[in-house]
C-alpha cells in the first residue's frame, strides 16, 4: 500500500465519528475538508436516549449531515447555537437521506418538529432544495421517523443538560 493510499484511508476513518455509521458519501460534490470526529452527547427523549454528534461551530453547522448516506436508529446530530432561542432556517443541500428536524429551546422544550424532510441529490438545483425553519437554541436532526419513535413532539421536554453551549460562534 502506498503512503498516499494509507493517508487517504486514515483521513476517511477520521471523518467518521467513532461508534456510529455516519458514513460520508463518495460523490465529488460531497468531498469536504471536515475530517475531525465530532463529539457525541446523549439526549434523553421520552421513549429513548439519543446519541447525537455536536455541531457547535459555524463550519460544523454548515456541513451538518450533508452527504451522510445512513443513520443508525437513535442517532443523529445536534446543532448548537450560542445566541439562544432564535429563528433558524435550514437549507438541505446535499442531504442524501430524509430527516426529522426538531427545534428545541435552551430549556429543552421542543418548539417544532419538521418530520420527514425530503432528501436531495448532489445535482439538485439550488432553487429546488427544501428549507425547514423553527425556533430554538438547538436543532436536532434524526433519520425520518425517529422523532416519533423517540416520543418527540411539540411541547415535549428533552434532557439537554449534557449538551455544551458555546460561549460564542466562530
Amino acid at each position: 500500500m502506498t503512503e498516499g493510499a494509507r493517508a487517504g484511508i486514515i483521513a476517511a476513518v477520521l471523518a467518521l465519528a467513532p461508534g456510529t455509521a455516519l458514513a460520508q458519501g463518495a460523490p465529488a460534490d460531497c468531498v469536504t475538508a471536515q475530517t475531525a470526529p465530532l463529539t457525541p452527547v446523549h439526549v434523553r427523549a421520552p421513549a429513548e436516549v439519543l446519541e447525537l454528534r455536536v455541531a457547535d461551530t459555524t463550519s460544523r453547522r454548515e456541513f451538518g449531515l450533508m452527504c451522510v448516506r445512513e443513520l443508525p436508529p437513535r442517532s443523529g446530530m445536534i446543532f448548537v447555537f450560542s445566541d439562544g432561542d432564535n429563528f433558524r432556517d435550514f437549507w438541505m443541500k446535499n442531504t442524501l437521506i430524509p430527516l426529522d428536524m426538531v427545534f428545541v429551546s435552551k430549556s429543552g422544550k421542543v418548539n417544532e418538529v419538521r418530520a420527514n424532510v425530503p432528501s436531495t441529490r448532489v445535482d439538485t438545483p439550488d432553487d429546488k432544495i427544501p428549507h425547514r425553519d423553527g425556533t430554538g437554541t438547538y436543532v436536532i436532526e434524526l433519520g425520518a421517523g425517529e422523532a416519533a419513535r423517540a416520543g418527540i413532539k411539540p411541547g415535549t421536554t428533552l434532557d439537554v443538560s449534557g449538551v455544551p453551549i458555546p460561549t460564542r460562534d466562530d
